[in-house]
């Protein structure tokens, strides 16, 4: 399929609005599927360094 401007690529023959958002939605499963873990593991390290803070002082 060949585009003879760069309107009618963004437009995809009247299909732009799926195709973008598909796009779109991919890009940000993408995203989520990076930050969830490591948001997760971040929030993991803390929690076990603050027990670790907590064991330390008990001794």
């Amino acid at each position: 399929m060949s585009f003879n401007s760069f309107s009618e690529f963004i437009a995809m023959g009247g299909h732009g609005i799926y195709v973008w958002l598909s796009y779109g939605l991919g890009l940000v499963i993408l995203a989520a599927n990076w930050l969830v873990p490591k948001v997760s593991r971040d929030r993991l390290l803390t929690e076990q360094k603050r027990r670790l803070r907590r064991e330390e002082e008990a001794r």
